[in-house]
């Protein structure tokens, strides 16, 4: 199965009050678990930085990939970019 990262940025006016990015992620995530049935999510980090979320999921479905990343976009006010990436032991591996 293919790892990907999604760098997002929110929009300043993704939500007024802290509190209300809690909802906002729970509306996203659900949105994908429901129209993005093979991508699975491994693990969502806040860095707030350049990037605000720093998500890990994996499919082999590359329009499902997109499609999640595109809910992100829409529903959650964000800018997002998103890359492959390879365990660095099969990365070595292959050298």
């Amino acid at each position: 199965m293919a790892t990907y990262v999604i760098l997002s940025r929110l929009a300043s006016d993704a939500f007024k009050d802290p509190m209300d990015l809690k909802q906002l992620a729970a509306t996203v995530a659900g949105k994908i678990k429901a129209e993005c049935p093979a991508v699975t999510w491994k693990d969502s980090y806040p860095t707030l930085g350049r990037f605000d979320v720093v998500d890990v999921a994996e499919s082999n479905d590359l329009k499902q990939r997109e499609r999640a990343a595109l809910i992100i976009r829409g529903g959650g006010h964000a800018a997002t970019e998103t890359m492959q990436a390879t365990p660095w032991d099969v990365f070595i591996a292959s050298l």
